[in-house]
């Protein structure tokens, strides 16, 4: 889906929604229907061993939704490792993920464990996965095929334990198409895809995220939360 198209509710299928009482803790705030829905797609897919795609603008709690299908996965023990592709420089990228030997390279004075390694036994999120540079996906994928990896600088292979959930405000499919991401990773990725709708599709929560939001300030700071004004809220919950 185009970053610059409007997820609308009615785009959805009908859901079978999840029972109110579900606990998904404070951070996941929302009751309407497309709400509803991812949250019914988290609790179907957090007990499996499945890849996840989160897909959807930037804001629309990707990260959050990432950390629930962890917390309420057989693996909610284990570590939930998050790496950001884009906030990486290429060069370093390699040596995050798979970790490297001392000497590896320039400036490699002793062995790391990458975040393939740290989340041994857990979840890894991969966010922005859009950015991973082309030359780092087919070590990816092998990775992800075989659950085993070489660090740089190593001819040793270490066997891992890892879930991914990987998340991207791109549309993959498309850059698949024009040959920017490997379509073998894609699909590998792509087993359980999730689409997160923008706020503005979801304009009933905005109260209970104002109220949350109100709250959590006011601990913050040590004052009396305040009250928003309806004619305030009306204009947020039309703002687009």
């Amino acid at each position: 889906m185009r970053q610059t198209e409007r997820m609308e509710c009615s785009e959805f299928p009908p859901p079978c929604l999840p029972s109110d009482k579900m606990a998904f803790g404070n951070k996941i705030i929302g009751s309407s229907q497309c709400f509803k829905l991812v949250l019914q797609q988290v609790e179907t897919v957090a007990p499996t061993p499945y890849a996840v795609l989160l897909q959807g603008e930037t804001g629309t709690g990707k990260e959050v939704i990432a950390q629930a299908i962890h917390d309420r996965s057989p693996r909610r023990s284990g570590p939930f490792i998050k790496l950001n592709c884009a906030a990486i420089p290429a060069g370093l990228l390699e040596s995050e993920l798979f970790g490297h030997d001392r000497g590896a390279f320039t400036g490699a004075f002793a062995t790391r464990m990458g975040r393939f390694q740290l989340a041994d036994r857990g979840t890894l999120f991969l966010d922005e996965i859009g950015e991973l540079p082309l030359d780092l996906q087919p070590k990816l994928l092998r990775v992800l095929q075989d659950q085993m990896l070489e660090k740089l600088g190593s001819t040793r292979t270490v066997r891992i334990d890892v879930r991914i959930v990987a998340a991207t405000n791109q549309n993959l499919a498309r850059m698949v198409e024009e040959r920017r991401f490997r379509p073998d990773l894609y699909y590998r990725l792509n087993v359980f895809p999730i689409d997160l709708p923008p706020l503005r599709s979801r304009s009933d929560d905005i109260p209970a995220l104002v109220e949350y939001f109100m709250q959590r300030f006011s601990r913050e700071m040590g004052k009396q939360a305040g009250r928003i004004p309806a004619e305030v809220m009306q204009v947020l919950r039309l703002h687009d």
